[in-house]
């Protein structure tokens, strides 16, 4: 049975997301506005007010049989139920840094930990950022400069971000974008070097923790209680980027939006968002040994007042690798239907789900 400490951190999870940070969040605003804030882009890695913060690249739209490409980053550890693994390589947690990068195909899956202060070198102000000999960030806004190299596969990526911006989370704690990015580059496999492009996602996000105040991990009964996590991508047919959000703490919604956006008009959010599982799979075991339940089939419903707008059903399909905090990320088949029109293909997605079964 949980313990009293964890039941009251419940409670005021649940307080927190449902009452305060409402209050707080200028996301939906901020999300039809162009992007203003690529100054704040920096790794923090001296910082004690921000505990963590977070640089991603990703590309759901990659061909066959690597169908996408994700970029993971975490400088600091983060505090939270869902993010942190007990994948810890510096002495202090508020130096540890992970990378995570993979596709669907074969065995392109890279997960580590480093230590920041003698492995990496981040830049103060964000332009250059590099771990080891494994990943290379060089960021000039709008352009950002992606370089890759995991043994098994590799990649070679140019991102020239656009100024459509969509918002997770906006307040004066934690802030979460990301910005639509079209893309070039090489993927890496063995010896073959194939040429992708297309429309992608540059990400950054940073945030206050309890985890800034000791350089121990938090134990677990004192994390913050985000427990449940998927976030998803898709590149409609005609180009349209959707970005798929559900989070939430001790069974209280945090966040669950579809984000529209294509580089030649406003982005647009729809709150009036659905998310369901249809059906799971067999559940997947961590290399710690911890099992979570994933999805194998569900279906996302998104309307606009009366409206529907789409109703997108996704199949997984495709290997799920570890390295998402606490979870995975893969990939999946989608079908269903987008203002009027039907649309499948390929999608990305990622799923943390620690959510306690016995909470009411």
């Amino acid at each position: 049975m949980p313990d009293r400490r964890s039941r009251v951190l419940d409670a005021g999870g649940r307080g927190l997301v449902r009452r305060v940070l409402p209050l707080l969040d200028r996301r939906l605003t901020a999300s039809v506005q162009p992007f203003t804030q690529a100054a704040q882009m920096r790794p923090e890695l001296d910082s004690r007010r921000w505990a963590w913060t977070h640089y991603g690249f990703f590309v759901a739209d990659l061909p066959e049989p690597y169908r996408y490409v994700n970029t993971m980053t975490l400088i600091g550890t983060t505090g939270t139920v869902i993010f942190d693994n007990g994948v810890v390589a510096a002495a202090d947690a508020r130096d540890n840094t992970t990378v995570f990068s993979s596709t669907a195909a074969g065995n392109h899956h890279h997960y580590r930990a480093y230590d920041a202060r003698n492995e990496c070198r981040f830049a103060a102000d964000g332009s250059s950022l590099r771990w080891g000999e494994d990943l290379q960030v060089h960021a000039d806004h709008p352009r950002y400069r992606v370089r890759g190299s995991y043994g098994t596969f590799g990649v070679e990526l140019e991102f020239d971000a656009a100024e459509q911006v969509s918002y997770f989370v906006k307040t004066p704690i934690y802030d979460h974008f990301s910005l639509l990015a079209p893309y070039s580059g090489t993927l890496e496999d063995g010896t073959a070097r194939i040429p992708v492009s297309g429309i992608g996602t540059v990400e950054y996000a940073r945030c206050i923790s309890p985890q800034a105040l000791t350089s121990r991990p938090l134990p677990a009964a004192a994390r913050l209680p985000v427990d449940f996590f998927t976030y998803q991508i898709i590149v409609l047919p005609d180009g349209t980027q959707l970005l798929l959000t559900d989070v939430r703490a001790s069974g209280a919604s945090a966040c669950r939006l579809a984000q529209v956006r294509s580089t030649d008009r406003p982005a647009v959010v729809h709150t009036d968002t659905h998310f369901a599982v249809l059906e799971y799979g067999e559940p997947e075991v961590d290399p710690m040994g911890r099992a979570m339940r994933v999805p194998r089939r569900f279906r996302w419903t998104i309307r606009d007042r009366d409206r529907e707008i789409g109703s997108i059903t996704g199949t997984v399909d495709a290997p799920l690798r570890f390295g998402h905090g606490r979870g995975y990320s893969g990939a999946y088949s989608y079908d269903g239907s987008w203002c009027g029109n039907h649309v499948k293909g390929s999608a990305y997605l990622e799923w943390v789900d620690c959510e306690r079964r016995d909470r009411p």
